[in-house]
């Protein structure tokens, strides 16, 4: 089992930057991913940015490309999600999740079998 907790989320005007962190406990080396989702009111979740914990490969959607930096840490237990030029369409609750399947497309929410509770960020103009 795997336990995720999220934190960094608030609130910020447009164009600022958040970084968020997902701190991971338990037998986290059966990780072969961990990813942010993100689920607006009335819409559904999507992926915002995947990392392989073992070679680093990151992964984007275009939510997130270009604007946002997907890493983890040395010990490869906490996520990071750094946000910058931020909009208020970024307003969402965000997830961290992880999976300990390595078959399965890395942005799909199917393929995570944990999951946080999530951290709201809400962007104003």
């Amino acid at each position: 089992q795997v336990q995720l907790v999220e934190s960094g989320g608030g609130s910020v005007q447009a164009g600022g930057s958040l970084r968020l962190s997902c701190a991971a406990s338990g037998d986290t080396s059966s990780i072969y991913y961990m990813a942010w989702f993100r689920q607006a009111p009335g819409k559904e979740r999507e992926a915002v940015a995947s990392i392989g914990t073992r070679a680093g490969s990151t992964y984007y959607t275009d939510s997130g490309k270009g604007r946002f930096t997907v890493s983890q840490d040395n010990t490869k237990s906490t996520l990071y999600l750094i946000m910058n030029s931020l909009k208020p369409e970024d307003t969402a609750m965000y997830y961290c999740a992880a999976a300990s399947r390595f078959s399965g497309y890395v942005l799909a929410p199917s393929k995570y079998n944990y999951w946080g509770q999530g951290t709201q960020v809400t962007v104003s103009s």
